[in-house]
C-alpha cells in the first residue's frame, strides 16, 4: 500500500510589511470547507473593518473549490495574485486574506500585484506549510514478553505509538505510515511467531 501525501497549513498566522506607506497584512489559515473559509474571511473583515481593502482567496479539495475577491482593488491586481500564490505553494485546504491600509501613494497595477503576492507568500510562510503522510491505524494484542520486543523494533519504522492498555495482555495502538504497513506487519508476525492479534482500525493523515 502506497503513502498518500497531503500538504496544507499547520496553523492560522499573520505577517505584515509596508510598501510605499501602505501597510499589507497577510492572514492565512487551514480550512476544510467553503463555510470555514467564508467564516475566516468574514472574521478578518470584521476585525479590520477600518482597512481600505480586505482581499481574499482560498483553495479547497485540491482546487475543486476555489474563489477570490479583489474587494474593490482594480480587477486582476489583488485576488487573482493571492490565489496564484496559494496554488503555486502546493498547499490544499487553505485561505488567505490580505488587509491593506492605503498609505497615500499609488502603487500601480504591477505594484499591487507584487504587494498582494508578497503578503500572501509571507502569510503562508508564517502559517507553516506542512506535508502530512497517510498513516494506517493498527491495534495489536500482545503478550507482555512480545510487547517489549515490538516496542523496540517499532523505533526502526515510520510509526507512531498512540497508546497502550495493560491487562492480562497488552493492547498497543499504533499508526504506521501506509507505505510501511506490510513491512511492520511482517515484522510483528515474525517476532511473535504469529501470536499477535493484528486489527486495522482506519487511516489518517499525520506527521512523524
Amino acid at each position: 500500500m502506497g503513502s498518500v501525501k497531503y500538504t496544507t497549513l499547520r496553523r492560522a498566522a499573520s505577517a505584515d510589511f509596508t510598501e510605499k506607506k501602505s501597510l499589507f497584512i497577510g492572514h492565512a489559515a487551514p480550512v476544510r470547507t467553503v463555510e470555514e473559509a467564508d467564516a475566516f474571511i468574514l472574521e478578518k473583515k470584521s476585525e479590520f473593518s477600518d482597512a481600505t481593502h480586505n482581499v481574499s482567496a482560498f483553495i479547497i479539495r485540491s482546487g475543486a473549490m476555489a474563489r477570490y475577491s479583489d474587494d474593490g482593488e482594480p480587477q486582476g491586481t489583488a485576488g487573482i495574485p493571492v490565489l496564484d500564490v496559494i496554488k503555486k505553494s502546493g498547499v490544499d485546504d487553505a485561505v488567505v486574506v490580505v488587509t491593506r491600509y492605503f498609505g497615500g501613494i499609488l502603487l500601480g497595477a504591477g505594484g499591487l500585484v507584487r504587494a498582494y503576492s508578497e503578503a500572501a507568500r509571507i502569510a503562508l510562510s508564517a502559517a507553516e506549510i506542512v506535508t502530512y503522510d497517510s498513516f494506517t491505524e493498527i491495534t495489536l494484542g500482545l503478550s507482555y514478553q512480545d510487547h517489549g520486543k515490538i516496542r523496540y523494533e517499532l523505533t526502526k519504522y515510520p510509526a507512531i505509538t498512540d497508546g497502550s492498555q495493560f491487562g492480562s495482555g497488552v493492547e498497543l495502538r499504533i499508526a504506521v505510515r501506509s507505505d510501511a504497513v506490510d513491512s511492520v506487519v511482517s515484522m510483528i508476525r515474525e517476532i511473535t511467531s504469529g501470536r499477535a492479534v493484528i486489527e486495522t482500525r482506519g487511516t489518517r493523515f499525520d506527521a512523524l
